[in-house]
């Protein structure tokens, strides 16, 4: 069994475990804030503003959360920030139940979004170094990242919609306040699967560039992708409210993260032939057809088969793209190559999530799904840019698929516990 084999590497299992615990919250704080703003204020463009602001500037602060670990270590950075980051999210609820202005809403959701610890990042950055020179295994374990993510984005609608409607507007966000802190301490104790701290020390040569040639069309993907997520999630909330059952939003949430961990299973099983930026260009292309419908869905009941049929095209996207992304990542700058194309999906969810709030408002909610559906048309054309810049790789200038490079000096400090 793939998924057995590599989980079977020293100390995978462990950060694999509390990794998926620390992520759990991603698909929970976005959908948290939109609950709690428009349950105590009653507005859906402000609760897509409050939660823009909050994702932008996780993707805005991603790329320098992503050069300090690789500089300074996971543990070094992953602790402070989730500190900071749900002490910002507990005085966001604070201070939309107390009828601050928005300018503090916004503030404080910036705050939480900018040290919001960027555990996938981390995590993935793990596997390739562990599994350096073992593709096959990579693939299987970005494969199993995958699933782990919709795993989250199964349980987090849930339990978030369930805690925010029945119990209060703010327990779904408290909640995921709760698990980030637990799992990002419980993930930055084990130092010892921790990529090596990459040194600065002029000595050493210079520090390989990032592959844009690669980066670029992945991140336009990623944009793409993010513009989706973020629009879905307020269109789905909106419609099931329209439909005067704003509980089922995460259901119809869930059943759509579901079928994307069903595919993302079944990805991870697939041993591949062709390059992860072929499968990028294909995947992002089904999956612009597939959610052409959206705009059009009358029933709650309809809704949720469509939604299981666009949740299949979601794992394998996302997994192509982090393949094609880490493919021509330079190996001292990989957390840092990740950090991009997060960052490239963060702005995304800020956007789609704005948008959307203020379509649904303006516009209505059939109107709202445009917005995914628009997004994942010029994702797939980004996809196709990788065709003219070549397929992801060793590009010139990274490095091969070891720790260490000779070749332009780079040089790492071992772990503290190694």
């Amino acid at each position: 069994m793939p998924y057995r084999r590599v989980l079977a590497h020293a100390g995978a299992r462990s950060f694999f475990l509390t990794g998926l615990l620390a992520r759990a919250p991603m698909a929970m704080i976005g959908l948290g804030i939109v609950l709690l703003v428009e349950g105590v204020r009653g507005s859906y463009a402000l609760a897509g503003l409050v939660t823009a602001a909050f994702v932008l500037s996780e993707g805005a602060l991603a790329l320098v959360q992503g050069r300090l670990l690789d500089r300074f270590g996971q543990a070094a950075v992953l602790v402070p920030a989730t500190v900071v980051s749900n002490l910002s999210l507990v005085g966001l609820v604070v201070a939309t139940t107390s009828g601050a202005p928005l300018a503090l809403l916004l503030v404080l959701a910036a705050l939480g979004g900018a040290t919001f610890p960027q555990v996938g990042s981390a995590v993935r950055a793990r596997w390739s170094f562990l599994l350096a020179d073992r593709t096959a295994e990579k693939d299987t374990a970005y494969a199993l990242e995958g699933v782990a993510d919709e795993s989250a984005f199964v349980v987090g609608p849930v339990l978030v919609t369930v805690l925010a409607t029945t119990v209060h507007p703010t327990a779904g966000l408290l909640t995921a306040a709760v698990v980030a802190l637990v799992g990002t301490l419980g993930f930055s104790r084990l130092r010892a699967t921790q990529p090596p701290v990459r040194l600065t020390d002029d000595s050493v040569g210079p520090v390989a560039p990032l592959a844009w040639r690669s980066l670029l069309p992945a991140t336009g993907v990623a944009i793409g992708l993010g513009v989706l997520f973020g629009g879905m999630e307020v269109a789905t909330v909106a419609f099931a409210d329209e439909r005067a059952n704003q509980s089922a939003a995460g259901l119809l949430l869930a059943l759509w993260a579901g079928a994307s961990l069903v595919a993302g299973v079944a990805t991870g099983l697939v041993s591949w032939t062709v390059d992860a930026a072929t499968r990028m260009r294909r995947f992002t292309a089904a999956f612009a057809l597939v959610v052409l419908p959206l705009p059009f869905v009358p029933t709650l009941t309809l809704m949720a088969g469509l939604l299981l049929l666009v949740g299949l095209a979601v794992a394998p996207t996302l997994i192509a793209m982090v393949s094609a992304v880490e493919a021509g990542a330079p190996r001292d700058r990989l957390t840092e190559s990740l950090a991009v194309a997060h960052t490239g999906l963060a702005v995304g969810v800020a956007s789609g999530a704005a948008l959307a709030g203020l379509v649904v408002e303006e516009l209505g909610v059939s109107a709202a799904y445009a917005v995914p559906v628009v997004a994942m048309a010029l994702g797939a054309l980004a996809a196709q840019v990788s065709r003219q810049a070549g397929s992801p790789g060793r590009v010139a200038g990274s490095l091969p698929d070891t720790p260490i490079s000779p070749r332009v000096g780079a040089t790492f400090a071992p772990p503290a516990d190694q």
